[in-house]
């Protein structure tokens, strides 16, 4: 029985570790987003974005290198510029566990020790990004991008690979339409 429950109990863990990202994404349906060839970064707005300059250019990095697998250019001179936004929340997981054994209802006094319960509690960062893009010419609005998940900031390293992961899943979903 003691097995069963360590077995049940790291599969949670397990599950929980791999968080995912939540995105949505909002667009302006009346824009044909074909015609968008080039793109820049827009200083004004990735300025007010509250993280380090060292995550914003992890960010920048890899939008760029995402847009830049969908073939769009670089450019000094471009049809779309890219804003990024940042929030982060402090969240409270609390589990509780149940395990026990037995049929039927009513009170058994021989049930007494024959369930455990454990509460886990763990406390984590929950990260939000946003990836707007802007039509150049109209200095407006065309797509956004929002993804949520968890943060997971222990080095450097996963820091990059996390940023990679949020950039990446909120991109894959421009231009609206396109197929994965």
């Amino acid at each position: 029985m003691k097995f069963l429950k360590h077995f049940i109990l790291a599969f949670a863990i397990t599950l929980t570790s791999c968080s995912s990202i939540k995105v949505n994404t909002d667009y302006d349906t009346k824009v044909d987003f074909s015609k968008y060839k080039t793109f820049a970064f827009y200083k004004t707005g990735i300025d007010k974005a509250d993280i380090s300059d060292l995550d914003k250019r992890r960010i920048l990095r890899a939008i760029e290198a995402e847009l830049t697998d969908l073939g769009m250019i670089k450019s000094e001179d471009p049809d779309m510029l890219v804003s990024i936004f940042t929030k982060s929340r402090e969240k409270v997981n609390v589990n509780q566990n149940n395990f026990g054994y037995g049929f039927g209802w009513g009170w058994n006094p021989w049930m007494w020790n024959g369930m455990n319960n454990n509460v886990n509690v763990s406390q984590y960062t929950e990260g939000t990004l946003f990836i707007d893009f802007i039509d150049k010419e109209k200095k407006e609005l065309v797509w956004q991008g929002i993804g949520t998940g968890a943060l997971k900031m222990d080095d450097r390293e996963k820091k990059e690979i996390r940023i990679k992961e949020f950039v990446k899943e909120i991109v894959s979903r421009f231009p609206p339409g396109r197929k994965k």
